[in-house]
């Protein structure tokens, strides 16, 4: 449903989700995820516990909310990429632009935020969660290259996927260990560029 359409109810209960998302998201940064408490976020936002739990069942959903944000990029890229483009210029230009969007929008700290609590999220953590939009898109991708003979036909399309995201996540990961002289996006290009050639046909 477009923005012009809702009632100014609607459009109030957007307004207080998305201030309690973008509050809770500073505070994490700032403060780290385990010292920032639900009271703490609804303080800072000016919004009832209630209203808290009405958009976020824990602390946790706030990330989830965010990263489902970040998906429906990955899917309009995915989008509009051209169908010209062979199957690793697809998995880099993806791959460089999901770096971009990490850098520029949520940043260093607040990444390494997330993955210490992705870390501590056991069940339902987002990292490894196969239904994600990102996965989806890559294994379709992995699929078609396949059927083209473009990738080994030795690992099946999960597999491929699976170590495609697995370079994705070691990077971001080790963006945050090095925090000196490491430039996210060419690293990136480098490590993607080793798997792409181990898996080509």
């Amino acid at each position: 449903m477009l923005t012009e359409q809702l009632t100014p109810r609607q459009k109030q209960a957007l307004q207080t989700k998305k201030k309690i998302l973008e509050t809770a998201l500073e505070l994490f940064s700032k403060e780290g995820f385990d010292r920032v408490t639900v009271d703490e976020i609804v303080k800072k936002s000016g919004v009832s516990k209630g209203a808290f739990y009405v958009y976020f069942p824990s602390k946790y959903d706030v990330f989830l909310e965010k990263f489902k944000e970040i998906d429906d990029f990955y899917a309009d890229f995915f989008e509009a990429l051209s169908k010209e483009l062979n199957f690793q210029e697809k998995i880099l230009r993806l791959i460089e632009s999901q770096m971009i969007y990490l850098r520029d929008e949520l940043g260093k700290d607040l990444m390494r935020t997330v993955y210490m609590s992705g870390l501590m999220q056991a069940e339902n953590n987002f990292f490894t969660n196969t239904d994600r939009k990102l996965y989806k898109i890559i294994q379709s991708l992995v699929t078609e290259a396949q059927e083209n003979k473009e990738v080994t036909m030795d690992l099946t399309s999960n597999e491929v996927t699976m170590l495609i995201t697995r370079c994705m996540r070691g990077t971001l990961y080790d963006w945050q260990l090095f925090e000196g002289g490491y430039d996210l996006l060419e690293e990136s290009r480098k490590f993607t560029k080793a798997i792409l050639r181990g898996i080509q046909k």
